[in-house]
């Protein structure tokens, strides 16, 4: 891993994929790595899930049911080789182990790169047009984005995004922080994992809060999200 970090083209991410019989807790705990911890970040665990298969193969169900809890986000793959009621009855199987999950309904795995990686400066408007251009897959996925000139509590943005609704695949942004005034920080939430990181100074950029959320049709209730962001700006800060 270091010798791919050191390369001299510096990669800006790296993709990982195991083989159909890991256990993700291994990859997981070799982030914490003190060699590579100042080197390189876990982003998010993806499980992809046969759609039609999911049910059979019982002796590996136990696996199965590992590898999709340490998963941020489950990739329901193969949509088009069954129908709804197996589509419901994955759901409940789902619901029936798991309190909270992200599951993304794919063809051929074709999910944009805007949900899965994080790679790359923060750009609210250029995110919105990748997510719309690409293979046009605004049909499958929704935005909604978040602005404000007012201080946000980083514990209380951090507790929304923890607890964003399952629809809900993918946030990022730019923080003006009640924390950090003279900073930029910048939000990644991918499927269950939340990520805060203090960045460089404004440097005359205006200290403002850029947010976008991607999500399933229908999943973003644009009213009720706009008032759990805005319960998090601080108001000891903003009535200054």
């Amino acid at each position: 891993m270091i010798e791919t970090i050191n390369r001299p083209e510096r990669p800006e991410y790296i993709l990982l994929e195991a083989s159909g019989v890991a256990e993700p807790s291994g990859i997981a705990v070799t982030f914490k790595n003190p060699e590579l911890r100042e080197h390189i970040r876990l982003d998010s665990i993806l499980c992809v899930v046969d759609a039609e298969q999911v049910f059979a193969a019982q002796e590996m169900m136990e696996l199965k049911i590992l590898q999709m809890a340490w998963a941020d986000m489950v990739i329901l793959n193969k949509m088009d080789l069954v129908d709804r009621d197996q589509v419901a009855k994955i759901k409940e199987w789902l619901d029936g182990r798991f309190q909270r999950y992200r599951l993304i309904e794919a063809t051929h795995c074709d999910v944009p790169l805007a949900i899965l990686l994080s790679v790359g400066r923060f750009d609210a408007a250029q995110l919105d047009r990748n997510l719309h251009h690409d293979r046009d897959h605004s049909k499958a996925f929704s935005t909604w984005s978040y602005e404000t000139d007012q201080p946000i509590s980083l514990e209380a943005l951090r507790e929304t995004a923890s607890r964003l609704p399952a629809g809900i695949y993918r946030a990022k942004g730019i923080i003006y922080a009640a924390d950090e005034p003279n900073r930029r920080v910048v939000l990644q939430v991918v499927g269950r994992r939340v990520d805060i990181s203090i960045e460089d100074m404004w440097r005359g950029r205006p200290a403002r809060t850029q947010i976008v959320l991607i999500g399933a049709p229908g999943a973003i209730d644009a009213d009720a999200l706009r008032d759990k962001f805005q319960q998090c700006i601080d108001l000891r800060v903003a009535s200054h």
